[in-house]
């Protein structure tokens, strides 16, 4: 490499440094995080983590226990400067043990545990089978309320079925009582068939976070399981973040469900809200 080379490249970094310094301080006033889900074949913790502080994000939601003790977890975010506001424990985890979920996310700092994801068996075939499950998630959610922690849902598409009228989403997400809170996927709400500017609107001062990511045109992006780096795909973010802001959303969580390039997506959802959020949404 030239002297030349060296004194431009040189150069170049000294003059980039303090914009991406002040990029980096304007993504950690956003209420942006990124779903650790989308990083979990991204290496070793270390790396996961470094991707997101790479991005300018200092929020995560946490899967589980991380494949880690909560020390060691606490230990590892406090060094990357970020925070967890959020976990996803599974239904059957709470379960069988509500006060050890507890307990860890209390270690790490976390005071909202989301429900992700229901197992085939454990999805109800009708609508009283919703009101059921509502009315046991209001029980969890007030034992997590006795520990002032947060009882949050997220969905997928099979939520959207609808009896008469009513998606089981909704139908559940009454019976478990304003306390338990909605984490939207809009991804998802639209391979479900709704429209997800309206559908915000059903959950108005109710939804913690929407989960942000975005459907590949059809046909496309099938090894990504035909999802797309936000801002990338279909779903009209123009019309969905002042929805969501209006709708109350505390959080934007990036998250892609099979990432070729998990580090990049993770950038590019980051950079995407960072100029696109409104004006008003802060932490």
């Amino acid at each position: 490499m030239t002297f030349a080379r060296t004194a431009l490249i040189g150069g170049l970094a000294t003059l980039m440094a303090p914009m991406a310094l002040a990029q980096d301080a304007a993504t950690s006033d956003l209420p942006i995080a990124v779903q650790m889900y989308t990083l979990r074949d991204h290496g070793t913790l270390d790396e996961q983590l470094a991707a997101v502080q790479a991005a300018g994000v200092t929020a995560v939601e946490t899967v589980g226990m991380q494949d880690s003790t909560a020390e060691d977890l606490s230990a590892k975010l406090e060094e990357y400067g970020i925070e967890a506001i959020s976990t996803h424990a599974q239904l059957a985890d709470l379960r069988a043990d509500a006060q050890a979920v507890i307990d860890f996310n209390k270690a790490i700092g976390n005071d909202v545990i989301t429900v992700p994801y229901l197992a085939e068996e454990d999805r109800p075939a009708d609508a009283a089978g919703w009101t059921a499950l509502g009315e046991e998630l209001a029980a969890l959610s007030a034992t997590l309320q006795a520990e002032d922690m947060t009882l949050a849902y997220h969905n997928h598409d099979f939520e959207m079925v609808q009896f008469d009228g009513r998606t089981a989403l909704e139908i559940m997400m009454e019976a478990a009582g304003p306390e338990v809170l909605a984490e939207l996927d809009l991804a998802w709400v639209t391979r479900g068939g709704l429209d997800p500017v309206e559908y915000l609107g059903r959950f108005d001062n109710r939804v913690f976070a929407i989960h942000a990511k975005d459907n590949a045109p059809e046909g496309e992006a099938e090894d990504e399981r035909g999802f797309k780096a936000l801002g990338e795909g279909t779903l009209d973010w123009a019309a969905i973040l002042p929805a969501a802001e209006e709708a109350g959303a505390q959080w934007y969580i990036i998250e892609h469900d099979q990432p070729l390039d998990a580090a990049e997506v993770v950038m590019t959802g980051a950079t995407f809200l960072t100029e696109n959020l409104p004006d008003s949404a802060t932490r």
